[in-house]
């Protein structure tokens, strides 16, 4: 895939960048500072935000090794946030540059859309359950700085990549759907979504179920925390579900033929990040499994986690089949 998009990555001419992406720069650098602080607390040993009584004492090995990945994944943000600015970003080769942004838009979106849905739910009176219980876990104030320096990383992130993407590759998703050359969307590409499609069919049924309050697959402890703010996350597993496949078949059969290509893509793009790497969070969070056999994941559970994640992973390979061949055919069609 990379050299296929050799000769399209024509990039403007090294110059410094402009005054909006310096600023988004600066905002997504400064939003990772709370986090990293307290993540480098805690792997120190310190319980600050960690009230007496939280599951996430009861095993500091475990506690220092989470955290110490999650100090690893947040600090990649600064580095993006280099990559996408600097003109020696522009040298980057696409896949290398294309996986940890898509892993970032995975694990931020959810974040993005939920946080504030869940302060909704929660001012109305409706969070129920699951806010008692998340105030065990950690102190109020965590979440409100954590979530909120995540919104901003995911907005600032998000504007640098689609400022850095129109300026590298915006030939490959230019144009409307109907504008899609025949070898754009080949057989391969329709077999992959239709196989997509149907293994969503078992993990969005669950989450749809979950969201509108039937328990059936939950364990005893998942089930008895349920509130409105569980509520809102199978929610929006099931739109993101739905966004990906929707992405997906959409491209492959190159329906909604007026809609812009960015469409599609970009319900792709988002929806199979965010079921893909929260799947493959919330199946490894299961393996470990808590001490407590109430709270432990169910065989229904894991397979919504790990089938959502593989649907994930399928419409990112059409993804990435979509811009190879593009850029494969404008390749031959400049020569």
């Amino acid at each position: 895939m990379t050299q296929s998009l050799a000769p399209l990555t024509a990039p403007r001419p090294a110059a410094g960048p402009g005054r909006t992406r310096r600023v988004l720069r600066a905002v997504a650098v400064v939003s990772c500072v709370p986090y990293l602080a307290l993540k480098a607390a805690w792997v120190a040993g310190s319980h600050i935000g960690i009230p007496e009584g939280s599951p996430l004492l009861d095993d500091r090995l475990t506690m220092a090794v989470i955290n110490g990945l999650s100090v690893l994944l947040d600090s990649a943000v600064i580095v993006l946030a280099l990559v996408l600015t600097r003109p020696w970003g522009l040298k980057v080769p696409a896949w290398l540059l294309a996986f940890p942004v898509w892993v970032a838009t995975g694990l931020l979106a959810p974040v993005m859309a939920g946080f504030p849905a869940q302060l909704v739910v929660r001012a109305s009176g409706g969070g129920g359950a699951s806010s008692a219980g998340r105030e065990a876990f950690l102190d109020e104030w965590v979440f409100t700085v954590v979530y909120t320096g995540f919104i901003a990383q995911g907005l600032a992130l998000g504007g640098l990549f689609v400022l850095y993407a129109r300026d590298r590759w915006g030939r490959l998703w230019c144009g409307r759907v109907w504008d899609l050359p025949v070898g754009a969307v080949g057989p391969a590409h329709r077999a992959l979504a239709v196989a997509a499609a149907v293994l969503a069919l078992p993990p969005l049924t669950l989450h749809a179920l979950w969201a509108c309050g039937v328990p059936a697959g939950l364990s005893t402890g998942r089930a008895a925390d349920r509130g409105g703010e569980f509520y809102v996350l199978e929610a929006l597993f099931v739109v993101f579900l739905l966004a990906a496949v929707g992405g997906a078949l959409l491209l492959a059969f190159r329906r909604g033929r007026a809609l812009p290509v960015a469409v599609p893509l970009a319900l792709a793009w988002v929806g199979s990040g965010a079921v893909a790497c929260w799947g493959g969070w919330l199946t490894l969070a299961s393996l470990g499994g808590p001490a407590d056999l109430s709270d432990r994941a169910t065989p229904l559970m894991n397979l919504a986690y790990c089938g959502q994640m593989l649907v994930g992973l399928l419409i990112a390979a059409i993804g990435a089949y979509h811009f190879a061949e593009r850029s494969a055919g404008a390749a031959r069609r400049a020569a």
